[in-house]
C-alpha cells in the first residue's frame, strides 16, 4: 500500500462513513416497510392490495429508486475514495457484488410482483395462486432484507480499519 495522505484518508473516512450511514437508514426504512406495511397488504390478496397504489402522498416507487440511487452513488464514491487502501477496496468491492445481486433480484422478481400485484389491485383481476405469490414473496423479502443488512454491518469493519490507519 502507498503512502497516503491525511486529507487522503479524510476523504476515505467521510466517504466511508456517509455511505455506511445510508446504508443503515435504508435499511431502517426496508426493516420498517418489511414489517409493519408488508404484512397488511400480504394478509388479504387482492383485497388489500389497495394499499399498494400510490395514493396522495409520496409513491413507495419513487422513494425507492430516489434511497437507492443516492446509496448507490455514494457507495461508488466511497470505493474511489478508498482505491488506494487495499482491504477497504477489496472488501467494498465484494460487498458491492453483493449488492448488485440483490439489486438484480429484486428487479428481476420483486419489482415485477409488486408491479403486477398493483395491477390487479387497480382492475380488481386476481391471478391464479395469488395467496402463494404474496406468500413466496413475502418470505423472499426476508431473505432479501437480511442480506443487506448483512451488508451494511459489513461496512463497520471497514470503518474501524480505516480509522485506526491514522494511528
Amino acid at each position: 500500500m502507498e503512502s497516503l495522505t491525511a486529507s487522503y484518508l479524510t476523504r476515505a473516512e467521510i466517504s466511508l462513513c456517509i455511505t455506511t450511514l445510508i446504508y443503515f437508514l435504508m435499511n431502517g426504512a426496508q426493516i420498517f416497510e418489511t414489517f409493519v406495511f408488508v404484512p397488511k397488504w400480504v394478509s388479504s390478496p387482492p383485497d388489500n392490495f389497495k394499499l399498494l397504489l400510490d395514493g396522495k402522498g409520496i409513491s413507495l416507487k419513487i422513494f425507492w429508486i430516489i434511497f437507492h440511487s443516492l446509496h448507490e452513488i455514494t457507495f461508488i464514491l466511497a470505493i474511489i475514495f478508498c482505491w488506494k487502501i487495499d482491504p477497504v477496496r477489496n472488501w467494498l468491492l465484494i460487498l458491492l457484488a453483493v449488492h448488485i445481486a440483490v439489486r438484480v433480484w429484486t428487479l428481476t422478481f420483486f419489482a415485477p410482483n409488486i408491479i403486477d400485484f398493483q395491477k390487479i389491485a387497480e382492475t380488481q383481476v386476481a391471478s391464479e395462486n395469488l395467496t402463494a405469490r404474496t406468500s413466496l414473496w413475502q418470505t423472499l423479502n426476508y431473505i432479501r432484507v437480511a442480506v443487506f443488512v448483512a451488508v451494511s454491518f459489513g461496512f463497520i469493519p471497514l470503518c474501524i480499519k480505516l480509522f485506526a490507519m491514522r494511528q
